[in-house]
């Protein structure tokens, strides 16, 4: 009989976190090193959610608060999702974690039964079907073809769903692609869920303000309110507002839901920071034009390294509509010979070999449910960006 427990068994370290703690420890060695591994904005939390903090600590908003968010926040939400998604929630029907994760955890952990199935649409987030397992649950692989833009298709999405179907993850803008449904694309998708109500929907909303050339975001619920009721709707701070270390991630559903979520976390972390809460507040009630400033650096960033990319020899990289990724193709690379003379038969083989080579930090397709390709960010400063890019331009040119 072993120590270590057959559920942690059953799932592995983030891949992009492990990659992302290899580039590190290759700088702290003195290598030099460009991690495009993080999906982390550069840009510094604005003051305005800075001065937020201060004054709660200040203030001594420094104790326990309610286990799954304090009253001022859940009110900061309810208005964000009827503002910006024409959602209505009652307080009630808020929860708050340390994160997007712990929500996304606390969820599935809530309701996934052994043998549940969950369709994780690839490629896919890496968390999404480690949790899925962790909670004794099944994940169910739909790809989503390169060729569709990387989205899942309601034919495939039907032919997935069985009776022990439980959820959907639907996340748009996507981590690691960066595509984004638009409204009659996800009304494809809940017109085949409108058929089989024992599906649940987990909407991953996380990067919803990172659209570019006009794009218009909608949310499930938003696109077929019938589908309201068996909707988690999750999204947070991390991204848009440039607070990945504050660890405030929100969901929105049936009270049925949200209590059990409640009950779940009451006995692993508890509440969120208090001060991250109050920070919380501020950056959503307050002003919001900095999004857009920021969002225009990073369509010049996301266009300058589609662009390279697409200029080095056996790389094929399609333009997203979000997030801060790209999700290009190294199929061309694949057969060929590193320059260290080790062979590159798959992605990993491709960003292992990058990395040794030319100091670039990437994470591999396999990671996100699909091959061959890789994931690169490009949410850090476009100099760096540029010279990433020439570097694994240089790398693919050196492949023999």
């Amino acid at each position: 009989m072993g120590f270590i427990s057959d559920s942690l068994n059953r799932i592995q370290p983030s891949a992009t976190i492990a990659i992302s703690n290899k580039a590190m420890q290759l700088k702290a060695e003195g290598r030099d090193v460009i991690g495009l591994a993080a999906g982390e904005p550069d840009f510094d939390t604005p003051r305005n959610i800075k001065d937020a903090a201060i004054r709660a600590i200040e203030a001594g908003k420094t104790k326990y608060t309610p286990v799954d968010g304090i009253a001022e926040l859940k009110t900061a939400i309810c208005s964000k999702f009827k503002r910006e998604n024409g959602l209505d929630y009652k307080p009630s029907q808020v929860t708050v974690g340390s994160g997007g994760k712990q929500v996304l955890f606390n969820a599935l952990m809530a309701t996934v039964n052994p043998g549940d199935e969950v369709i994780v649409p690839a490629p896919y987030w890496v968390s999404y079907p480690d949790i899925v397992m962790l909670a004794g649950g099944k994940p169910v692989f739909v790809d989503g073809l390169p060729e569709n833009g990387f989205k899942l298709q309601a034919q495939d999405l039907a032919r997935a769903i069985t009776p022990r179907t439980k959820w959907l993850i639907l996340n748009s803008p996507s981590n690691p692609s960066g595509a984004a449904y638009t409204r009659a694309e996800l009304k494809a998708l809940t017109d085949v869920l409108l058929q089989q109500p024992h599906v649940w929907v987990l909407s991953d909303d996380m990067y919803e303000h990172l659209v570019y050339d006009n794009f218009e975001f909608t949310t499930p619920a938003q696109v077929e309110p019938k589908l309201y009721e068996r909707t988690l709707t999750m999204n947070g701070v991390s991204k848009s507002y440039c607070m990945t270390g504050w660890r405030i991630g929100y969901g929105a559903g049936p009270e049925q839901l949200i209590k059990a979520m409640a009950k779940l976390q009451s006995q692993s972390t508890s509440n969120p920071s208090s001060i991250a809460q109050w920070a919380a507040v501020e950056a959503l009630n307050g002003p919001q034009d900095f999004i857009a400033a920021n969002n225009k650096v990073f369509k010049q960033r996301r266009d300058l390294v589609v662009a390279m990319l697409n200029q080095a020899h056996g790389l094929s990289c399609p333009t997203p509509e979000g997030a801060f990724y790209v999700y290009p193709s190294c199929e061309g690379c694949i057969g060929k010979t590193a320059p260290s003379g080790n062979p590159i038969r798959n992605d990993e083989d491709f960003v292992t070999e990058l990395l040794a080579a030319e100091g670039v930090a990437a994470v591999h397709g396999a990671a996100f449910g699909m091959s061959p390709f890789f994931r690169i960010s490009y949410a850090t400063a476009t100099e760096v960006l540029e010279d990433a890019c020439r570097r694994i331009q240089r790398f693919c040119g050196n492949l023999r």
